[in-house]
């Protein structure tokens, strides 16, 4: 009897533990507290978390479409040249607002044609100091206050000129181009080569510095034929190369 009883009792305390696991797995509908487990609550705090800020983007220095690319020198101080052209507009002027920019050149000597003012050197300047000296010299005569401005419209292949003349096979001007250096050797070698009657050993170079004339004599025979080419020269804008003729004796 007592074994009977003691069974009775040990299957109703199983049900009732089964009963109450069922009950915290599933509560009933309307329970506006449903039990989670750890692992659960943590998962659903991983799915709601704010994503991590994403990397900085790395820097990159592109050129946009249709800006001429100036990556040698920044715009702002490209110091302007020969064959340069720059926009140039003054604001009180601007009437309609449409108006379009006007596109100076900078000429061989360095200068562009201002508007009232008339011609401008700008050479070695940057469009900002060039702006800021034009800003003077209108208000001056004709501005109460002006506003300039000045920017590289495109930048010129050529910094400037040099000239050759004497024994070679073509005279005249050469372009020194604005990413090339340009030697004496070199400007002989464009200039066709040298004439039939030259005098190699004595080619001169002329050139002013600081509103003085000097002058080179170089051996080009030594420069060009037997390649000591040290002893050549950097041409700068308006240099002079005279190739002289030799004495021929009968």
């Amino acid at each position: 009897m007592i074994r009977t009883l003691f069974l009775i009792l040990t299957v109703f305390w199983c049900c009732a533990g089964l009963a109450q696991n069922e009950i915290q797995t599933n509560p009933p509908a309307g329970d506006s507290q449903p039990v989670f487990s750890p692992t659960l609550a943590q998962q659903a705090f991983a799915t709601n978390a704010a994503p991590a800020p994403a990397p900085a983007a790395a820097s990159t220095d592109t050129v946009p479409d249709g800006v001429p690319d100036t990556s040698v020198v920044p715009q702002n101080q490209h110091i302007l040249q020969p064959g340069d052209e720059v926009s140039f507009r003054i604001e009180e002027d601007r009437d309609p607002p449409n108006t379009p920019e006007k596109l100076l050149l900078v000429s061989d000597s360095g200068d562009i044609d201002v508007p009232y003012i008339g011609t401008v050197n700008v050479s070695q300047k940057t469009c900002a100091a060039a702006a800021a000296e034009i800003k003077k010299l209108l208000e001056k005569d004709y501005y109460y206050k002006a506003t300039v401005v000045m920017g590289l419209a495109s930048a010129g292949k050529a910094v400037g000129r040099v000239y050759i003349w004497g024994e070679v096979q073509t005279q005249g001007a050469l372009e020194l181009p604005a990413n090339e250096t340009m030697t004496v050797g070199r400007a002989i070698l464009a200039a066709k080569g040298f004439g039939d009657f030259a005098n190699k050993k004595k080619v001169t170079l002329f050139r002013t510095v600081n509103g003085q004339k000097k002058s080179y004599v170089l051996n080009m025979e030594d420069i060009l034929e037997k390649g000591e080419t040290e002893k050549d020269m950097t041409l700068q804008p308006d240099d002079y190369i005279m190739v002289p003729k030799r004495n021929i004796n009968f």
